[in-house]
């Protein structure tokens, strides 16, 4: 999972704000993931105001003055809500997505709000549609507070989820929660677009194969934090999408991987085949290979 000087304790949590009515919560969330973490805050505001790119808004843009009145305002608010964070701001330049990108890869967490009028569109908006697919670091979309429910991660039971898994782990362990590790199996036909070939005692056997996979790839992560009580729930691939949404509505957060096809990104912010509304608990969203905390800085961090 990464040596330890590979770890980047040493990042800023990176937070993009806009000025839109979910800016406030946004910081709110930012101020206390790094307080948790004992990091220091980067709160950012990308100007497009010389941006020629072909994504520009064709609405007013917001003069360059607008923006640091923002960033004032918002260093205020976490300054005022976590007396003693390290808090810097800054104003960039740019495409919003592809400037985030980028501070994505100086931070050890990047949060981000969700567009505030989900019928217009993907439910997140085209910026954080985008950092769900490219962020170098673990993206943290605030959705709404999370309820006193379990953390909740959707498992590709692959290898290359191990870092999803190890930071589900590790946020359960946090906050002191149970983890649900949720894997659906694929249909036979269903993968390559036919329909599904029902076989007397196949799904059976297909759900008890997947359960197997899930067991095996948890193994590894309940030895490190044996304090995590951790439920398995096995789905088809046809009641993945509602079980999601169920579980954004009921868990305290959910997490899923950055992997190369991001089918669980797609279902998450609506541009898949089925759109999921009204999300209310953050979302986390973890790219291929990002280290894991250990058990005991886990620990040590959830008591201060």
């Amino acid at each position: 999972m990464g040596s330890e000087a590979a770890t980047p304790r040493n990042r800023p949590v990176v937070v993009g704000v806009d000025g839109s009515p979910s800016t406030p919560a946004t910081v709110d969330l930012a101020a206390a993931e790094a307080a948790r973490r004992s990091a220091s805050l980067r709160i950012v505001h990308v100007w497009p105001g010389r941006y020629r790119g072909v994504f520009r808004s064709r609405e007013a843009v917001p003069s360059k003055a607008d923006g640091m009145r923002l960033l004032e305002v918002t260093h205020r608010r976490a300054a005022l809500a976590r007396p003693g964070l390290p808090i810097v701001t800054e104003l960039l330049e740019g495409g919003a997505a592809t400037t985030l990108t980028g501070c994505s890869g100086e931070a050890r967490l990047l949060v981000v709000g969700h567009r505030d009028e989900p019928r217009t569109g993907s439910s997140w908006g085209s910026t954080a549609a985008y950092l769900a697919h490219h962020s170098t670091c673990p993206l943290l979309v605030n959705r709404g507070a999370g309820r006193d429910g379990p953390v909740v991660v959707a498992s590709s039971a692959r290898p290359s989820g191990a870092a999803t898994l190890g930071y589900a782990f590790a946020q359960a362990a946090l906050l002191g929660s149970r983890l649900v590790a949720v894997h659906s199996w694929i249909r036979p036909g269903a993968a390559d677009g036919r329909a599904p070939t029902v076989v007397k005692g196949g799904y059976t056997e297909q759900r008890r194969a997947a359960e197997a996979r899930l067991i095996d790839a948890l193994a590894e992560w309940s030895a490190r934090f044996p304090d995590v009580a951790v439920e398995r729930l096995v789905v088809s691939d046809l009641d993945l999408a509602c079980t999601i949404d169920r579980a954004s509505h009921r868990g305290r957060l959910l997490v899923a991987g950055i992997g190369a096809h991001g089918r669980f990104a797609e279902l998450l912010y609506g541009a898949g085949q089925v759109g999921l509304r009204g999300s209310t608990c953050p979302v986390a969203l973890v790219p291929v290979g990002w280290p894991a905390p250990r058990p005991g800085a886990a620990a040590s961090i959830a008591a201060r």
